[in-house]
C-alpha cells in the first residue's frame, strides 16, 4: 500500500528524431510528422535496414565542449542534454537545497553500445595497448546517472536500471518511490540509449524485429495497422524532474502532472517475444491502477507501447480489454513510436513526457499511419490526427525483452486528493 508524500512532476527534456526542444518536438508531435528518414551515422548500405529515428544534426562538442563531449557516449549525451532542459524547464536551483536530497535514475536498455564498437575494432586493429582507457566510464549502462550527478553534485540515491524497452519507466517508478518514502526530495530520472550503431542495427535487424520498408521510412513505423511489420529503431533522451509536492509548492514551481501509480510485471514467458494473451502486461497495468487506488474507469489516455509489431501491438490490446473490461472501448489510445521510432530504453522516459503533455496541454497525439486497423486491433487508437481534449488520468506503457513490463500512471495535478 503507497502512503507519505505526493510526487509532481516540474521540468522535462527530450533529444529525439523530432527535436530537442518541448516545444518543437510537441508541435512536430501534434502535427503528426514523421522522424524517420534514412540513416547517416554509418554507411548502411550492406545493411537489410537502412532508416530510423536518428536524432539529426547532432553537435555535442557545441553543447559539452570537445574535451567533455570526447568523454561522453552518445547515449550519455543525450542524457545529460536532456537532463540540462529538464532543470532549467523546472526552475530549478539545486544550489539552494541539500545534496543528499537530490539523485538521479536513468535507465539505458544497451548502455553505450557505440564506445563499446569504436574500442573493439581499435583492439583488434591495433592491440589491447590501444584501448582507450575511457572505454569503460563510457560504456557503462549508470554513466548516464553518474554524469547527471556529477553535473550539479547531487549526493541522494542514484542509480541505473537496464531492462530493455521498460528501462526509463522502471527507473521513473523507482524514483518516484524514492520521494515517496522520502529518501529524496528531487529526482532527475527518465531514459536515454544511442543503440543505432553497426551492431545494434545489425543485430535487430537479424531478429527480424525491424520494419524493412526501406522505400518508405516515413510510414514505416505503423502500430495496430494491419500492414506492421516491426518497429522502428530509435535514439534518444527523455528526463524529468520529480519533486515532492511540498517542495514544489513552496518554490512556486509549475506542475505538469502528478505521479499516481507504477506497477511492474514479468512475463515468464519468452525472452523476446510477448505472451500473446498479454497476460504480463496486464499484470503491470493493473498493479500501477492499484497502487494509485484509481478504478480503470478513471483513466482517459493510454499512451500505448505499441511498437509496430505483429504479436506485440496485438498482445497490448488484449492486455488492455482484460485490464479495462467495457471502458476499453471508450480509452483513447495512442502510440507516438509511429512518429518517433521505438527508442528502447529511453522510450518510457520520452512518452512520459509525451502523456504530462498532453494533459497540460489537452492534445492527444495521433497514431501515423495507422490506414487499416490490424486484426483484434479494434480499439479507439486516435488515428492520423491529433484531438483536442481535456484528460485528466493519462497511463503510460513500457515493455521490453526478457518480459519486462511497466505502467506509470499521472494524473492533472490538485492541490487536494480527489
Amino acid at each position: 500500500m503507497r502512503h507519505s508524500r505526493r510526487v509532481v512532476i516540474t521540468g522535462m527534456g527530450v533529444v529525439t528524431s523530432l527535436g530537442d526542444s518541448l516545444e518543437s518536438f510537441w508541435s512536430a508531435l501534434c502535427a503528426g510528422r514523421s522522424g524517420i528518414g534514412p540513416l547517416t551515422l554509418f554507411d548502411t548500405t550492406e545493411f537489410k535496414v537502412r532508416f530510423g529515428g536518428q536524432v539529426w544534426e547532432w553537435d555535442p562538442a557545441a553543447r559539452f565542449g570537445v574535451k567533455e563531449a570526447r568523454h561522453l557516449d552518445r547515449f550519455a549525451q543525450f542524457a545529460l542534454a536532456a537532463a540540462i532542459a529538464a532543470v532549467d524547464d523546472a526552475g530549478i536551483d539545486f544550489a539552494s537545497l541539500p545534496a543528499d536530497q537530490c539523485g538521479v535514475m536513468i535507465g539505458s536498455g544497451i548502455g553505450g553500445l557505440s564506445e563499446f564498437e569504436a574500442q573493439h575494432t581499435a583492439m583488434m586493429q591495433k592491440g589491447p595497448s590501444r584501448i582507450s582507457p575511457f572505454t569503460i566510464p563510457k560504456l557503462m549502462v549508470n554513466a548516464a546517472s553518474g554524469q547527471v550527478s556529477i553535473r550539479w553534485g547531487l549526493q541522494g540515491p542514484c542509480s541505473a536500471v537496464a531492462t530493455a524497452c521498460a528501462s526509463a519507466a522502471n527507473a521513473i517508478g523507482d524514483a518516484f518511490t524514492w520521494v515517496q518514502k522520502g529518501w529524496a526530495d528531487v529526482m532527475v530520472t527518465g531514459g536515454s540509449e544511442a543503440a543505432i550503431t553497426h551492431m545494434g542495427l545489425g543485430g535487430f535487424a537479424s531478429m527480424r524485429a525491424l520494419s524493412t520498408r526501406n522505400d518508405d521510412p516515413t510510414r514505416a513505423s505503423r502500430p495496430f495497422d494491419r500492414d506492421r511489420d516491426g518497429f522502428v529503431l530509435a535514439e534518444g533522451a527523455g528526463i524529468l524532474i520529480l519533486e515532492a509536492e511540498e517542495l514544489a509548492r513552496r518554490r512556486g514551481a509549475r506542475i505538469y502532472a502528478e505521479l499516481l501509480g507504477y506497477g511492474m510485471s514479468a512475463d515468464g514467458w519468452h525472452i523476446t517475444a510477448p505472451d500473446e494473451q498479454g497476460r504480463g502486461a496486464a499484470r503491470a497495468m493493473s498493479r500501477c491502477l492499484a497502487d494509485a487506488r484509481l478504478a480503470p474507469e478513471a483513466v482517459d489516455y493510454i499512451n500505448a507501447h505499441g511498437t509496430s509489431t505483429p504479436l506485440g501491438d496485438l498482445a497490448e490490446t488484449r492486455a488492455m480489454k482484460d485490464v479495462f473490461g467495457p471502458h476499453a472501448a471508450r480509452l483513447q489510445i495512442s502510440s507516438t513510436k509511429s512518429q518517433l521510432g521505438h527508442l528502447l530504453g529511453a522510450s518510457g522516459g520520452v512518452e512520459l513526457v509525451i502523456s504530462a503533455l498532453a494533459i497540460h496541454h489537452g492534445v492527444l497525439p495521433p497514431t501515423i499511419n495507422l490506414d487499416h486497423p490490424g486484426e483484434g486491433c479494434d480499439l479507439d487508437y486516435i488515428p492520423n490526427v491529433a484531438r483536442e481534449v481535456r484528460v485528466d488520468r493519462v497511463m503510460s506503457n513500457s515493455f521490453g525483452f526478457g518480459g519486462h513490463n511497466a505502467s506509470l500512471l499521472i494524473g492533472r495535478y490538485s492541490g487536494d486528493r480527489d
